[in-house]
Formats: C-alpha cells, structure tokens, sequence
C-alpha cells in the first residue's frame, strides 16, 4: 500500500536534509504533500542555490533530473554535497528497494488553508518539518496556525498521527528547548539534525543519509540508506 507523507520545509540551515528526503520518499514509493514556506525558500536558495517559486512550484527545481543536474551550474553546489549518481532515485543502496513506481508530489501553497491537509479528515501517515525552524516550533508548540504549514502539524497532533520535527540550531536557548518538550508531550517526535558518526562516514552524504534514514524509521518507512549498529 502506497503511503502518503506531509513535508514541511521551513527556514532553519540544513535545507540538504529535506530535498534529500523528498527524493528517498519518492524514489521509494511515497507520495508526498509538500509545503515550503517562504524563509523555507529562502534557505534552499542561499545554502543549495536552488531557485523555488513558491508561488508557481515546479518540482525540477527541487528535483532536477540528471540532464539538468549536468547541464546546469544553478545545480552545482547540490552535486558537490550528494554527487550526481547519487540524486534522482539512486538513494537506496539496495537496488531492490526502490519502487518500480515512483511517488507523486502534490504542492500546498504555505497560505491554502483550504488544502487537503488542513483538515484531520484527510488522511495522511505523518508528517515531517524539515529542516524546522525556531519560528515554525514556536507555532507548533502553541498551536498558533499562522500557515498551512502549522495548521497541519496542529491537524496532526491532535489526530494523534506522527509528526517529526527537525530542528538545526546550535547552541539552543531555554525557550527553544521548552517549546521542544512542549511538542515531545503533545505526541510530536523531536529528531534534531545531529548525525552519528558510527556507520562508516565517507562524505557528506552519508551523513546527510543518517539523518533521513532516521526519519524514515520514525516514519516506520523500510530504508536501507545506512549501516545499522551491529551489522557487519
């Protein structure tokens, strides 16, 4: 059964994480609702040079194809973190877990309140904030909708769905860390951007992979993006 996923990018560093992300979910089968708000948009073009319209989304410009990706120098910075084999659907290392049919994205403008995943009634098998910033914990921690993208963590809480959040901001203030126990006890799963060093690390990418490869287990998604502690 395909599953179906919400992912929020939002305006904290580590934007890497979440294109990564979208492409493994949809390498693997999953169709995901997308949402980017527009520090969010900010963020991705500052850190991968990626050019987001959040207004008329196109999803090359998140995922570009291999053509695009050796054609085009808007697209270099993101082949010197992953590398170009690595990008589109090359993300499992097991050839036999990438789906036969990729996933679909469908795209939410921030602001459509009258998008599907506004409301509980829309079923979904979770949600993720990636990368989540201060401001965007903030509102969810308070139930303050302020955008689609709230608005839907709120939908997920309180239907008692997942929703993963991952923050990536270093030192952290008491008021950051209260609004993350806020979340931890309304039933969000609090997964910071802090990579493990354990599984054999080469490059960039692997560490990249943990982090989404530890998503993915709190999505209770069947990943094989790293080595395991106690596999040989």
């Amino acid at each position: 059964m395909k599953r179906n996923v919400v992912l929020a990018i939002t305006g904290a560093s580590g934007a890497i994480y979440a294109v990564r992300l979208l492409d493994v979910l949809v390498a693997i089968g999953c169709d995901v609702q997308l949402a980017i708000s527009p520090a969010g948009k900010a963020v991705l073009r500052q850190e991968l040079g990626l050019d987001v319209d959040v207004e008329h989304f196109r999803l090359e410009s998140l995922l570009p194809t291999r053509k695009e990706l050796a054609a085009l120098d808007r697209f270099k910075s993101v082949r010197e973190l992953i590398g170009v084999d690595a990008w589109q659907y090359g993300a499992p290392q097991n050839a036999a877990a990438v789906a036969t049919e990729p996933g679909r994205v469908q795209y939410h403008h921030y602001q459509d309140f009258f998008a599907a995943i506004a409301s509980g009634s829309a079923l979904t098998d979770g949600m993720v904030v990636c990368p989540c910033s201060g401001g965007t914990l903030s509102a969810i921690a308070h139930g303050a909708s302020g955008n689609l993208i709230h608005r839907a963590a709120d939908v997920h809480l309180k239907e008692h769905r997942r929703l993963i959040l991952v923050p990536r901001e270093t030192p952290l203030s008491l008021v950051q860390l209260d609004n993350m126990r806020r979340c931890a006890e309304a039933g969000a799963v609090v997964l910071p951007a802090m990579p493990g060093f354990y599984h054999g690390v080469h490059s960039i990418r692997d560490l990249v992979d943990f982090v989404v490869g530890r998503i993915c287990d709190q999505l209770g998604i069947a990943q094989p993006l790293i080595k395991r502690w106690g596999e040989s």
